[in-house]
C-alpha cells in the first residue's frame, strides 16, 4: 500500500502467476523462497539457476541474503519467544483469511 503497488498475496501460497503481479521477477523469486522453505536441494538447484539465468547475479545474491536472514530472524524470535503482532487487528485477519492460514498444522499454537 505504501508503494501502491498491485500485487496478488496467493504468491505466497505458490501460485506462480500471482507472485509475478507487481513484483519483478517475483515467479523465479517465489520459486527460490519455495526451494528454500522445502529444503529439497534438486528444486533449490533449479531454482537458484533459474533465477540466476532470468534476473542476473546481483538479485540471487540479494535473494539469498534475504532467505538467510528471515531463517535467521524466525529461529531468534521463536526461541526468545517473541510475541507476534496484534492478532485482533483488521489488516491481520484479512491476510491470514485470504492465504487460509488456518490450514498450517501450526495455526493450532497460534493465540486465538
Amino acid at each position: 500500500m505504501t508503494t501502491e503497488t498491485d500485487i496478488n498475496l496467493q504468491g505466497v501460497n505458490g501460485d506462480q502467476e500471482a507472485a509475478a503481479v507487481g513484483i519483478k521477477h517475483g515467479k523465479e523469486l517465489m520459486l527460490l523462497g519455495e526451494a528454500v522453505a522445502t529444503r529439497d536441494q534438486s528444486l533449490l538447484k533449479e531454482a537458484r539457476q533459474r533465477l540466476l539465468d532470468e534476473a542476473g547475479t546481483s538479485v540471487l545474491v540479494d535473494a539469498a541474503g534475504v532467505a538467510a536472514n528471515f531463517q535467521r530472524m524466525v529461529r531468534i524470535a521463536d526461541s526468545m519467544g517473541i510475541p507476534i503482532d496484534d492478532m485482533e487487528s483488521d489488516l491481520g485477519k484479512s491476510v491470514r483469511t485470504e492465504l487460509d492460514l488456518t490450514r498450517y498444522a501450526s495455526a493450532a499454537n497460534t493465540l486465538q
